[in-house]
């Protein structure tokens, strides 16, 4: 089924924008494919990340760098997977899931997918409210409050355009980029040291916590969401020649992106492991200790400065990313499309209300272990994204011959295996915590019964595509026409005219008289509105109303010598209310009004009655323009 009209892409306001066919040198063409994955890498150097980072390089030194390698193959591939699926299937993952699931289990991941982006932004939150605080020395609570401002500076960017909107972020990355090469001058890690950290080991059992942590914080769900519809914002052409190349490109895209967010993450851990490691500082897993000791060890306080910064930038970069996939998520699963303002004002208060609950009642002490929480919540949450997103793209009578190869897809199960095994050791032993240090019944029943829960959930995620093989689902935007019953309905029998004695006046009646057949009554209305009106609220045998009423004589002869019968009357004061009281009183089949020819700001000065009449009647309403 494939449509071209735009009211059913997620996204639609920016769905084929970017036209990677008119840049007339090669170079130019493959750049305009760059972008996409740009904003998804943003995701994978978000201050989560570097919670875990320096926890990771503070404590094992540089031995976990292979987890940081492992886990950026990992994205690599996953990132792919949806490049794909949006490439060829032309959908995202969340309208494919809507397709393939029953409808119950689809909001429970839809649930689950905006828990996960509220999530993803609690850290961004968090990290801009740390960085700020850290320069400014701005108090955490109003630093959160501020973040709230830049939900604004993404609706200016979104106002740009696409491309626009790609650009800022990369340079925002650069810009983090820089601080961190600046940082690895001022450490002078011993690089062939480093090397030895991409041996794989796991030095103990807190090690494998952390590991678990650094890839929980790499792959984000939210991520697999947006790249799949991002790159539909790629105009193609719809052959095999074409969708492979876009493939192609797409994935040099993601790989220089991904390897860009590893080398920050990488440099993290290394400036972690050379400086705090060395020192003899095992347990630096704190952005602010982070700040402070930097600025010592390193004899400069330019080095914590620019950690800030990056911070703060970081933060900024990572709202973006998640506004989109929230928007994604919703129109993909719900078919809700509300606008990118209130979405963005959504999201961001599930991500504040928490963060400032959290401040409130425990101190500023408590964030950075909000910060680790956001991503054991992430990481609970990956599974759930990445199990259909693999049966997605290996699905033949789909993807075609765009089918994934035996060898990807096994790769690509045995991700999806170690990521559910870890994540799931994580939650067991997060939850094990909490019900020792909760010591109540009713906490413990309840943390069970969702661990339990959610290990179904994943079960079934894995299974109901396999075994919904043999039949099918169509996905319809629309309901079925066959549904639509059209009765005849007759003519009008009875017509109320709103008359306003503007000159929109004549084309009112006109339009009356065209909808109308020779048995329509009428009943012509209008509303005064005059001073001593207002004040008394009901009718006043003023200048104004006698004067009005004449003339509505003169409407009802009028329309009386075309030979329909004609009642009239006149309302008082609240003019919706009136007319929607006569449409009721006369039992109107139709009601017709003027526009009254304004624009812009006068419709606001004067109300938009049209709009708010449209709601008060039960009737079908006809604008005369």
């Amino acid at each position: 089924m494939h449509h071209d009209d735009s009211h059913h892409k997620s996204l639609s306001d920016i769905h084929e924008s970017v036209d990677v066919n008119q840049g007339k040198s090669k170079f130019k063409k493959v750049l305009s494919f760059f972008g996409p994955a740009y904003l998804i890498s943003v995701g994978y150097m978000d201050p989560g990340n570097w919670a875990t980072d320096l926890a990771g390089g503070s404590q094992f030194g540089y031995a976990l760098i292979w987890v940081l390698l492992m886990s950026n193959i990992m994205a690599l591939l996953l990132q792919n997977l949806c490049a794909r699926l949006g490439i060829v299937r032309g959908k995202d993952l969340a309208q494919c899931n809507r397709e393939t699931y029953p409808k119950r289990m689809n909001f429970v991941l839809y649930v689950l997918a905006e828990i996960a982006i509220a999530a993803c932004d609690l850290a961004e939150v968090l990290g801009m409210a740390i960085g700020l605080n850290l320069l400014f020395g701005i108090d955490l609570i109003w630093g959160v409050l501020i973040s709230f401002a830049d939900t604004f500076l993404l609706l200016y960017l979104q106002k740009l355009g696409m491309r626009k909107m790609e650009l800022f972020i990369i340079g925002l990355i650069s810009m983090i980029g820089m601080c961190f090469m600046v940082e690895m001058f001022l450490a002078k890690p011993d690089f062939a040291e480093v090397a030895t950290g991409f041996i794989p080991s796991i030095p103990n059992s807190a090690a494998l916590y952390i590991a678990i942590g650094i890839i929980g914080a790499t792959v984000m769900p939210h991520n697999l969401y947006l790249h799949s519809a991002l790159v539909q914002t790629r105009k193609i052409d719809r052959n095999e020649v074409s969708i492979r190349k876009s493939l192609k490109y797409n994935f040099w895209d993601s790989a220089i992106a991904l390897n860009l967010a590893f080398l920050v993450n990488a440099a993290i851990l290394i400036l972690a492991a050379s400086v705090f490691h060395k020192n003899g500082m095992h347990d630096v897993a704190e952005l602010e200790d982070a700040y402070h000791l930097l600025g010592n060890l390193l004899g400069t306080e330019w080095a914590s400065k620019l950690f800030a910064v990056a911070l703060i930038l970081a933060g900024q970069s990572s709202t973006v990313t998640g506004t989109l996939a929230g928007q994604i998520v919703m129109e993909g699963y719900l078919r809700l499309r509300i606008s990118p303002t209130l979405r963005r004002i959504i999201t961001r208060l599930l991500a504040i209300i928490p963060a400032v609950l959290v401040i409130l009642i425990s101190g500023e002490g408590r964030v950075g272990q909000l910060l680790i929480f956001s991503q054991v919540i992430l990481s609970m949450q990956l599974a759930f994204a990445v199990i259909p997103l693999i049966h997605f793209v290996s699905d033949k009578t789909k993807m075609g011959i765009f089918t994934i190869k035996p060898l990807t897809k096994a790769f690509a199960w045995l991700i999806a295996a170690v990521i559910a095994v870890l994540n799931f050791k994580l939650v067991y032993d997060e939850v094990t915590g909490w019900i020792v240090e909760a010591n109540n019944l009713l906490v413990t029943v309840l943390l069970i019964l969702g661990a339990v829960g959610l290990l179904f959930l994943l079960i079934m995620t894995v299974l109901i595509p396999i075994l919904r093989k043999s039949k099918p689902i169509e996905l319809e935007i629309h309901p079925p026409f066959e549904a639509l019953h059209f009765e005849d309905k007759g003519s009008f029998k009875k017509v109320v005219i709103a008359l306003d004695f503007s000159s929109s006046d004549q084309k009112v009646i006109q339009y009356a008289l065209q909808l109308s057949h020779p048995d329509t009554s009428f009943v012509v209305v209008h509303i005064v509105e005059s001073a001593s009106v207002k004040y008394t609220g009901e009718s006043t045998d003023d200048f104004e109303s006698r004067q009005d009423l004449e003339r509505l004589k003169l409407y009802a002869d009028f329309l009386l010598s075309k030979g329909h019968q004609t009642e009239y009357e006149l309302g008082y004061n609240n003019r919706i209310k009136s007319i929607a009281e006569v449409c009721e009183k006369y039992q109107a089949d139709l009601l017709v009004v003027g526009s009254h020819g304004h624009t812009g700001v006068k419709d606001f000065v004067f109300g938009e009655t049209v709009n708010k009449l449209r709601h008060a009647v039960s009737v079908p309403v006809f604008i005369a323009q």
